[in-house]
């Protein structure tokens, strides 16, 4: 399933969204929800993306890492792994 170039990019704005702006967290969850369902994430890293949608100061990537899940989404985030 793959989303028109306009839509693809206001995710990717979202789920990029900064960490501490009020609803970025949930901000953050849905569009890790479109990217989960392209297939371009992991069960399991969309479920640290809907931990962290509450905590709007949390960085749901250094959790992602502290599991080792999801290694390919970092870097396409551009994180280290």
């Amino acid at each position: 399933m793959a989303g028109s170039d306009a839509e693809d990019r206001e995710q990717w704005e979202l789920v990029n969204a900064p960490l501490g702006e009020a609803w970025s967290g949930r901000a953050r969850y849905a569009a890790a929800m479109y990217f989960y369902k392209r297939g371009d994430l992991s069960a399991e890293v969309l479920e640290v993306y809907r931990l962290c949608s509450r905590l709007d100061s949390q960085d749901p990537l250094a959790i992602v890492r502290d599991r080792g899940v999801g290694m390919e989404w970092l870097k396409r985030m551009g994180a280290e792994p």
